[in-house]
């Protein structure tokens, strides 16, 4: 009898078994998989286990592999697929497996599993595989003889849909974003009543990673028992007393005012007490209005979105959003995007005067087109789905130059934004930073309860690199 071998081909519609009878001595079965570091993330996920060397880059490279490497059974797995698609396929049952590991899988090798028929039982109707599974060099790395017992019934149907996987590793995201910040000099930063361990720590993750010098302002001793509460050390750390929060307030936007500090950051202070100490120095002041830009990593979507305003703006009139609009547009500028794409979001798509946000959106557009606002895309009024999704945007927006591809999601008005925002975070698992723009200097402010000294550090680089800006180009 002559042996065959088959290939598992992506995309088929549907699976098929080899029954014990059609099996044939020498007979195989091939898959090829490239590992990546997704693959071996959702292996961790699923079967928990988290050893280091598969997971952590610094300490992986510590170890005799000297670097990350697969799970051992990530490639165990693959032989199983092949015995449970293809040979024998549907009805199989796995007996037992030996295995033996010859070399480190690491993320970017090819493998190709191969199972070879090397015995068949006729009175069990039990059979044994060849596994060999080899990397794209030709080396093998794992090798063992599987036992299995073989379908004896045909089975044809439709492969079973399988749910979406969609990882989501906030920490790698965090130290790409941190990463666009490296290489340039750190901003004096002056960080207002910091009497809370997460701001302390926030703060000093993000001057250890050179984006900020911190300049401590507020009660000393409660900064000091903020920081003994969370294990840190402030020595070298520069604190300017202030007796209370308004104080500190005033102390640093008279600071900023001086040209003494590049960036604030709200500590544990309510944010109308830093920003009426920012409105009382004239010399803060630029042509615009304040606005509050969140940027929010969602899983699921491949790039940040960029909400605004929602914080700063109650019932934000057309010239109001103008300002908005504007500033999220230069922020993004800023932050490498060339032509920021701004969706104006409302709740209808047609412009309708009961509905006054379409008016406002459908306002907006014309003065893009009378280049009363420049440097980006404009298009409204807009749907949540038509703005994030290509496929909504395809059906009914397919001339769009925003729609499905949006940056920027401006919302009707704070409550929305608001709502939209904590949404996207406590819903959709999303990782948010801020900055409110407007002023001579950028003023970070984090306002959720699930705030953590990742969000102080994220919201730091928002401020290094427009403090960096604007030493180049004054607001």
């Amino acid at each position: 009898m002559t042996a065959t071998t088959c290939t598992a081909a992506a995309g088929d519609d549907f699976i098929e078994n080899i029954t014990f009878d059609e099996l044939a001595i020498g007979q195989s079965a091939r898959l090829v998989r490239t590992l990546s570091q997704s693959d071996i993330q959702a292996f961790a996920a699923v079967s928990g286990d988290t050893n280091p060397a598969h997971l952590d880059p610094a300490y992986a490279d510590a170890t005799l592999f000297q670097g990350v490497i697969a799970h051992g059974m990530w490639g165990g797995a693959l032989i199983s697929a092949v015995l449970g698609t293809q040979l024998p396929g549907p009805g199989t049952i796995y007996l037992e497996q030996a295995l033996r590991f010859s070399r480190p899988v690491r993320v970017g090798d090819t493998l190709t599993v191969t199972a070879t028929v090397l015995s068949k039982d006729d009175a069990r109707k039990r059979v044994e595989l060849d596994c060999q599974v080899s990397n794209q060099h030709g080396e093998r790395v794992l090798s063992g003889v599987a036992k299995v017992l073989a379908p004896t019934e045909k089975v044809r149907q439709p492969r079973t849909p399988l749910p979406q996987l969609r990882l989501f590793d906030p920490e790698a995201r965090l130290k790409a974003w941190v990463a666009q910040a490296a290489g340039t000099p750190a901003v004096h930063c002056g960080v207002v009543h910091p009497c809370h361990p997460g701001v302390l720590e926030g703060v000093l993750r993000a001057a250890h990673a050179g984006l900020i010098v911190p300049q401590l302002i507020g009660p000393p001793e409660r900064i000091h028992a903020a920081a003994e509460q969370a294990g840190l050390n402030l020595q070298g750390v520069e604190i300017i007393e202030a007796p209370h929060s308004d104080a500190a307030a005033a102390v640093a936007a008279q600071r900023a005012a001086d040209g003494r500090l590049e960036a604030l950051i709200a500590g544990s202070l309510a944010l109308s007490e830093l920003l009426d100490a920012v409105r009382a120095q004239t010399a803060l002041h630029t042509r615009r209005r304040l606005s509050h830009v969140f940027r929010l990593d969602v899983p699921g979507h491949a790039r940040p979105l960029w909400l605004t305003d929602a914080m700063l703006h109650a019932a934000p009139t057309l010239a109001d959003k103008a300002d908005i609009a504007r500033n999220a547009i230069d922020l993004l500028r800023v932050m490498g995007v060339e032509q920021p794409r701004v969706a104006v979001l409302s709740a209808s798509e047609q412009v309708d005067a009961a509905v006054p946000s379409t008016i406002d959106a459908a306002a907006l557009c014309k003065m893009v087109d009378a280049g009363q606002i420049g440097g980006g895309l404009i298009d409204g009024p807009l749907a949540f789905d038509s703005a994030v999704s290509p496929a909504s945007a395809q059906g009914k927006h397919p001339r769009s130059a925003v729609a499905g591809q949006a940056d920027v999601l401006l919302a009707p008005d704070m409550e929305t934004g608001s709502m939209l925002a904590r949404q996207l975070l406590y819903l959709a698992g999303a990782t948010a930073c801020g900055v409110i723009v407007g002023a001579r200097v950028p003023i970070t402010v984090v306002t959720h309860r699930l705030d953590s000294a990742n969000t102080y550090l994220a919201s730091a680089v928002l401020a290094k690199r427009l403090a960096l800006h604007h030493r180049l180009v004054r607001p």
